[in-house]
């Protein structure tokens, strides 16, 4: 295996497989080649560039002993956007291997359909210098996501070493990530976790819901014993998720949400939340569905959520989620555990002092 020549050039990389039991060629490609991100190799699968003795096969392929793994790794290519230095984003921490910036509300991460600038990719090609091929091409590595409307703290890739170790540790679920919410209602417990399957929303396909088998069920709340770390009680219906399912399995993903109450106010609190998993629109769904959706959380939210006559204007004049991604630590390629934490926004702090909560102090 061809390890001292520069990634930017094209390399084959050659492997001979040892002894042990048959394996799936992508299962066995990953293990061969570690400095290459999953999402990598399974590209390079996708364009006919994995060959086993000389031939190319598909990734379901098993693989033994003594043959011959072959991975053709393409020069990087240049990222076909415009980088936009005056779409400035705060970065609090940078060095060769990750930056890690506080994304503002209203700015979405990777560019799409009816977002073709002013994403957040667009930003860090114009700030972050020294970009490595992740995926092939040359730009920054989103390992995570926070929604559009989403404000808060995100690590970001500067090279494949870094998107592996990242992408492993958000797998395993030993990054910390906290956010805080402000909500309607206020919940019957002081802490507790959610628990349920996400994926689309079969009557809705711009929304997540929790499901069992492509239906729709509504997330039970649970109760949770820290000191123990488990379940107090369990509400009428609840059951432990099956093992986690194929992505593309209509069962969905399995999410859980800890939370706990931060602030008590009338008809509207504060709520932290603690991801042990990150499925898309996670705390926005179990809050919905636990009957405490996000103040200004327009897809999520509920008509009948009315809050008191004092805050009714300020809510409806809310232009994204009252939802904070504060906090996220986690390990550093060179094994030092980064830590960090942020405010939330103007119109959030306001919001929260509206009705009677300190914000800043909150996450300080």
């Amino acid at each position: 295996m061809t390890e001292s020549l520069p990634e930017s050039l094209p390399i084959d990389r050659t492997w001979i497989i040892p002894e042990g039991p048959s394996e799936r060629l992508d299962r066995m490609l990953v293990r061969a080649f570690p400095d290459l991100s999953r999402s990598r190799v399974q590209a390079l699968m996708a364009g006919g560039h994995a060959q086993v003795d000389g031939a190319v096969v598909k990734p379901s392929t098993r693989v033994s002993a003594g043959q011959v793994l072959t991975l053709h790794v393409p020069a990087v290519a240049t990222l076909d956007l415009a980088p936009e230095p005056e779409n400035h984003v705060p970065v609090l921490y940078e060095d060769d291997d990750v930056v890690v910036v506080y994304k503002p509300a209203g700015m979405v991460v990777h560019p799409s359909a009816g977002h073709q600038s002013g994403t957040l990719v667009h930003a860090l090609l114009g700030q972050v210098t020294n970009l490595s091929g992740i995926g092939g091409v040359e730009r920054p590595g989103i390992v995570h996501r926070l929604d559009g409307g989403t404000s808060g703290i995100m690590v970001v890739a500067k090279g494949d070493r870094a998107h592996q170790a990242l992408s492993g540790q958000f797998a395993v679920h030993s990054v910390e990530r906290r956010y805080l919410a402000l909500v309607h209602r206020v919940p019957l417990h002081d802490q507790g976790t959610f628990r349920s399957r996400i994926w689309r929303d079969p009557a809705n396909r711009l929304r997540m819901a929790s499901v069992v088998q492509g239906r729709k069920k509504q997330v039970v709340e649970e109760n949770w014993d820290d000191e123990n770390d488990r379940p107090l009680r369990r509400g009428p219906g609840w059951e432990r998720p099956a093992p986690e399912e194929d992505d593309e399995d209509p069962a969905g993903k399995e999410a859980i949400t800890h939370w706990k109450i931060r602030f008590k106010g009338d008809r509207v609190a504060a709520v932290e939340c603690r991801l042990e998993t990150g499925r898309t629109h996670q705390v926005r769904v179990h809050l919905s569905e636990a009957k405490h959706p996000i103040l200004g959380d327009a897809l999520y939210g509920r008509r009948d959520c009315i809050p008191t006559a004092a805050l009714r204007e300020a809510v409806t004049a809310l232009t994204h989620p009252m939802l904070h991604a504060f906090r996220l630590g986690f390990d550093h390629p060179d094994g030092r555990r980064l830590t960090f934490s942020a405010p939330p926004p103007a119109d959030f702090v306001e919001m929260a002092r509206l009705m009677g909560f300190d914000a800043v102090a909150a996450v300080s």
